[in-house]
């Protein structure tokens, strides 16, 4: 069980680090889709298959399609990035103050370790989850809900396709005269 902890550790680890280091945007989701399967492996060996199943269904399956068609439409391959404004340049450091505020405090409320209990058959069942999620858990699903609320605006600015400066066209303007 200790051997499958680690190796599960090691290959989340190192597939996060190649997301990061990739230099294709192809190569960094399949990566990425790597260690989202490793996170499902922890899961399973903490007993809640529920979660591991729904994480493999949700990340892996769903949210990687849509990171791949994303990156497919974006068309990534450009040599120069625009110049970010102010506004978006502040937008991201507060959302980085938020995100560094939410893994203090998951260090803090993690450093209180309980001794394992007993094998309990019912740890992983819908149930359990259920019950466990909208009662002691409902602040931290909320909000995790407005981060993907603002993952989805985030997505769309970056779609957003900017103006074409182009001399004497107007986008309005028919390509072709009719002749009657």
């Amino acid at each position: 069980m200790q051997f499958l902890f680690y190796l599960f550790a090691a290959i989340s680890v190192i597939s996060a680090v190649f997301v990061v280091s990739a230099k294709s945007p192809i190569n960094s989701v399949i990566a990425l889709i790597v260690c989202f399967l490793s996170i499902a492996g922890h899961y399973i060996l903490l007993n809640a298959q529920f979660l591991a199943m729904v994480h493999i269904i949700v990340y892996t399956g769903a949210i990687m399609v849509l990171f791949l068609f994303v990156i497919m439409l974006l068309n990534l391959n450009k040599s120069a990035e625009p110049v970010k404004t102010l506004a978006t340049r502040i937008a991201a450091v507060i959302a980085g103050g938020v995100f560094l505020l939410t893994l203090l405090a998951a260090v803090r409320h993690g450093l209180d370790i309980t001794p394992a209990r007993d094998f309990d058959g019912g740890v992983g069942l819908v149930r359990s989850v259920g019950l466990s999620l909208f009662n002691e858990f409902l602040l931290p699903f909320e909000v995790s809900s407005i981060l993907f609320l603002s993952a989805m605006v985030g997505a769309l600015m970056l779609a957003k396709k900017e103006p074409a400066a182009s001399a004497g066209t107007s986008p309005a303007a028919p390509a072709e005269k009719r002749v009657a």
